[in-house]
């Protein structure tokens, strides 16, 4: 059945769609919790809920930060950006990952000072029942953006989402904290909850930073995904060989650039049908992908690869992706 005035399932424009909306879901989301929180810490007092009310703050900035990004991102290349404006959704992440680590100390500093001077909690009925509702809306969450991940492979929303599945396994840390110390009269252990959510945040926002330095400092996909594009060039009879294969990200789109070796006599315009064929190959696997392929001619490659020709040594091939001819570094 069609979707009715929406782009068809895999398409970029569906990708793009679906990061909207969930983007969207993410800000509304962020502003319910924090005034539900409010009202928790108010009736309540508890150091956990107000760890989690600052954190949901922070959701609130990093959600509109990926709200704004993705869609900037989304953006057509330009005169001053060439190769698009994928990026901007890696500087989201790492904006994203300093709000955290603010919201980490803060809430470790607090926690700190609670164990020290333990305050009892009230209301222990409304903290516990807005942290099961809050529970509950950011498991919806998190698992609508796991489905538009699926979908865009979005970087902003794949960092927002791990904020929020942090937030999930804060908040049954801040519910132990909360009803223990209603209910328990154990004030101390709320404290010692809003100690481990901060460690949480902490190492949350460590991955988001290595993540999003990935993605800016241009690093390789994965070695599975490139025998996946040198197997799919390859396939045909007519390309002997691979080399000088470059790949990098750009937010959701995979950047993939490589030499193949074809034969001499070749016209131009059938080297253009083979090189076009390949493309077409490439974009089943990555429909996302922007290809730039060179053909060389057989046993002629007269590229020099940058990392020989900055006097390093050249890099060994990998074996599982031997080509069939001339072998040629790749990255």
């Amino acid at each position: 059945m069609t979707r009715t005035g929406y782009p068809p399932p895999g398409t970029p424009a569906d990708a793009q769609l679906a990061t909207h909306n969930v983007t969207r879901l993410s800000v509304g989301v962020a502003i319910v919790l924090i005034a539900l929180k409010a009202f928790a810490l108010g009736a309540s007092g508890s150091v956990s809920i107000l760890a989690s009310l600052l954190d949901s703050t922070l959701d609130l900035v990093a959600s509109l930060v990926t709200f704004v990004a993705v869609r900037w991102a989304a953006g057509p290349a330009d005169e001053r950006h060439r190769f698009g404006r994928g990026k901007g959704e890696a500087l989201a992440a790492l904006i994203q990952s300093g709000l955290i680590f603010a919201s980490a100390v803060f809430v470790g500093w607090e926690a700190l000072q609670r164990i020290l001077d333990p305050r009892p909690i009230t209301a222990g009925v409304w903290g516990v029942s807005v942290i099961l509702i809050s529970i509950v809306l950011t498991l919806g969450l998190v698992w609508m953006q796991t489905r538009a991940i699926k979908r865009s492979q979005s970087m902003a929303v794949t960092a927002d989402r791990a904020h929020y599945t942090a937030d999930l396994a804060a908040s049954v840390v801040v519910l132990i904290g909360v009803a223990s110390g209603a209910f328990l009269q154990a004030p101390g252990l709320d404290a010692a909850a809003g100690l481990v959510v901060s460690v949480w945040l902490f190492w949350g926002a460590l991955g988001l930073v290595r993540t999003a330095a990935d993605h800016l400092l241009d690093r390789a996909v994965s070695d599975a995904d490139r025998i996946t594009i040198t197997t799919a060039v390859l396939s045909d009879p007519r390309i002997s060989g691979v080399h000088q294969l470059r790949t990098r990200m750009a937010g959701p789109v995979l950047m993939i650039q490589m030499h193949i070796d074809m034969d001499p006599g070749l016209t131009l315009k059938a080297a253009h049908d083979i090189i076009v064929e390949a493309e077409n190959r490439l974009l089943v696997a990555f429909p996302a992908a922007d290809i730039l392929i060179h053909p060389d001619p057989r046993g002629q490659a007269g590229a020099v690869d940058t990392c020989a020709a900055d006097g390093d040594a050249e890099p060994e091939p990998d074996p599982e992706l031997t080509q069939k001819g001339a072998a040629g570094p790749w990255s």
